[in-house]
């Protein structure tokens, strides 16, 4: 591991730092942070609520240090998952694998926190002799998992009980539920329903009018049609993530990038003539 790194570049690593030395660790956390800058954590694995670690000490054999935080329940996740789904900014950053910035409130709001509370929310043992808790080894994994936040905020939701795959998917029924459409049906309640009749299946013929044939009616004539830049620039494109093409990936990620911000730049001038203010100023804006 490198000699010199550095720790919380984002927020939610940072908060999650700041929440530990808010328990009165920050003396022993600046211990393991030279532990951790040294490449002394040669190995750190996160499950549901639980980290397994080795941290090479002074003697040769690694040190095994363990920590455990109580993950929410199958509960406790539905309310925070109807709380996200509910805001439609949260859940389109969740969506594009981007971590909002007041997500705490989504949380907070049912109730619940996303990160620990208090010092008795975190159980951790370790194999050396200090008696310190923590000492440094446990320590240096606290900043190890902050840099892990760093690239992957998911793991957050993972230390909580929750994997990435699983609060992706149900953002997405909930979110269509909430939208209208509903969860798909199980096989053998869809096979329960009644096919309908033949004769149904079609809508019944339009009277024939040549003359009003290519008019539009009054209806459409009322109706419009609003473009709004989205919540999550390029969201599409950072929710597929980089191409796997090897070492042209990123060049190729990069490209892609720029025909996607020049096709919706020239979609929301044609979809307001190209002329009119709200075309120039649409123009500027970043879908």
């Amino acid at each position: 591991m490198a000699s010199r790194r550095n720790f919380g570049s984002n927020w939610w690593a940072r908060r999650w730092l700041d929440v530990l030395e808010s328990f009165g660790w920050a003396s022993r956390l600046q211990r393991g942070r030279t532990y951790a800058r040294q490449g002394n954590v040669l190995s750190i694995d996160l499950a549901p609520g639980v980290v397994n670690a080795k941290v090479q000490g002074t003697r040769p054999r690694p040190y095994s240090v363990k920590i455990k935080i109580k993950p929410l329940s199958d509960g406790e996740w539905n309310r925070v998952i109807e709380a996200l789904a509910s805001q439609a900014a949260f859940a389109a950053r969740l969506l594009a694998g981007e971590m909002p910035e007041d997500i705490e409130t989504a949380f907070t709001g049912v109730s619940l926190s996303l990160f620990p509370r208090a010092a008795g929310d975190i159980v951790t043992s370790c194999s050396c002799p200090d008696w310190a808790n923590p000492c440094k080894h446990i320590a240096a994994v606290y900043y190890l998992l902050g840099e892990k936040f760093d690239s992957d905020p998911f793991l957050l939701f993972l230390l909580r009980g929750r994997e990435k795959e699983a609060i992706i998917r149900a953002l997405r029924e909930k979110r269509a539920a909430l939208a209208g459409g509903g969860p798909p049906l199980p096989v053998k309640e869809a096979e329960k329903k009644e096919p309908v009749a033949e004769e149904n299946r079609f809508p019944p013929e339009l009277p024939v009018n040549l003359v009003e044939f290519w008019q539009a009616g009054e209806g459409l004539t009322a109706f419009q049609v609003k473009m709004h830049p989205p919540t999550v620039p390029q969201g599409v494109l950072k929710r597929l993530g980089p191409p796997p093409l090897g070492r042209y990936a990123r060049d190729f990620f990069q490209l892609l990038n720029s025909y996607y911000q020049e096709i919706s730049r020239r979609a929301y001038e044609l979809a307001y003539d190209a002329g009119d203010g709200d075309a120039a100023n649409s123009s500027h804006a970043k879908p």
